[in-house]
């Protein structure tokens, strides 16, 4: 039951990127697909002791890899396939509910992290300790990152921040030091912020930027896991990370990285297109004019 919470929360990740503009059977469709064939094989590939890139050496302590590079990597194949809104709003509706919504998310975030431990235990409460660390710098991080950058400091960029270091953590929380934790944190939330910065200079229209959240943040913390990982933290953990001395598990890192980004991206669009043949994607434009909640269920919050 637990790691179908993982399973649940990957699909619902990438339905930020293409918000406002597809059909909800659709989506249906799309979701199933995509976790037949695109979820699936990366969790058995990572988390199961014969998997391939678990045999080849891949560290992810709760799912930067299976979670967040797939729904990033998914997220920005669906963007570019489905192309922009026709009249696209940047604003959220309220500031208050976005504040509500990261407290709940950073809240859960610990029950991912800390319960990949697998017990309550002292691992667990390492994992806890970590995920707490970076999200708390990246959102200080992307504060004064939108302040250099000449942005007001705003409550949103602070939540967006959290964000980035939550997903950031992910694939290291139960392998890295506190101290290395910061460090994950703050390259997350510097490089998520230019690549956000970037895809708003673009035509794709990523409508929650869940590939510079997600997508990077998971790679990010991927690559830093490969640079920090510390088998002193965790005894899984038989090569060091690069800030160790050692190659081997950063290499393998930087392999996975390719591999997966490749099979997550051209596999969702792959997805995409078949989705489309089946059931059309995109809803007319006047229902989007209309809303989708008018009309593709009738209701209206």
């Amino acid at each position: 039951m637990f790691q179908l919470k993982f399973a649940i929360i990957t699909p619902a990740l990438i339905t930020g990127a293409f918000a406002e503009r597809v059909r909800f059977n659709s989506f249906m469709v799309f979701i199933i697909l995509f976790s037949i064939f695109i979820y699936m094989p990366l969790a058995h590939a990572t988390w199961h002791p014969e998997g391939i890139l678990a045999k080849f050496g891949v560290l992810d302590f709760a799912g930067g890899t299976v979670v967040h590079m797939s729904a990033g990597w998914a997220a920005l194949a669906s963007a570019v396939y489905l192309k922009g809104r026709k009249t696209p709003t940047h604003s959220p509706a309220r500031i208050s509910y976005v504040i509500l919504g990261t407290a709940l998310l950073w809240f859960g975030w610990f029950g991912f992290n800390a319960g990949s431990a697998g017990a309550a235990n002292g691992l667990a409460a390492y994992a806890f300790a970590t995920t707490t660390t970076a999200s708390a710098v990246a959102a200080i991080a992307w504060i004064f990152v939108d302040i250099i950058r000449g942005k007001k400091p705003s409550a949103m960029g602070a939540c967006i921040g959290a964000v980035v270091g939550l997903v950031a953590i992910t694939p290291a929380a139960g392998f890295v030091s506190i101290p290395h934790s910061i460090v994950i944190g703050l390259v997350a939330a510097l490089v998520s912020n230019l690549v956000v910065f970037l895809r708003s200079k673009t035509s794709i229209d990523d409508t929650l930027d869940v590939f510079p959240c997600h997508g990077v943040g998971g790679m990010v913390g991927m690559v830093l896991t490969g640079v920090f990982a510390n088998s002193n933290v965790n005894s899984v953990v038989t090569v060091n990370g690069l800030y160790f001395g050692e190659t081997g598990l950063f290499l393998a890192h930087v392999v996975a990285l390719i591999a997966v980004s490749l099979f997550a991206f051209f596999g969702s669009l792959l997805l995409i297109k078949i989705t489309d043949l089946i059931t059309p994607l995109r809803v007319h434009e006047e229902e989007e004019k209309l809303g989708l909640d008018i009309t593709q269920h009738d209701e209206e919050l």
